[in-house]
């Protein structure tokens, strides 16, 4: 949860420890949970600077959600990807984003 706070802050360099700490315990049966965790944590690294990490961790948050009944995964994941339009240059961010759909 101190993750997903410093996230919502804007501190990057606080919330991407303590999320990427958090995920690397959380096993993927928890599919829901893990990739809304995993959209705070690529969001943290897009108010870092660090687009291409950032679009990495959609792109494993959007492979968890795929199955998942939940629709807030994907709501969250979309709030991303809409922060990584801009950066549709980069390669990675463009792979995400057609992986993502329309």
């Amino acid at each position: 949860m101190a993750g997903r706070c410093w996230a919502e802050l804007k501190r990057p360099l606080r919330s991407v420890p303590v999320l990427s700490r958090a995920l690397d315990a959380f096993p993927d049966e928890h599919a829901r949970d893990k990739s809304l965790y995993l959209s705070w944590l690529a969001e943290a690294y897009i108010t870092a600077g660090e687009v291409e990490q950032a679009a990495a961790i959609t792109r494993r948050a959007l492979e968890l959600s795929t199955d998942v009944a939940s629709i807030r995964p994907r709501q969250r994941i979309d709030v991303v990807l809409a922060h990584l339009r801009p950066y549709s240059d980069v390669a990675e961010v463009r792979e995400v984003l057609g992986l993502a759909g329309p």
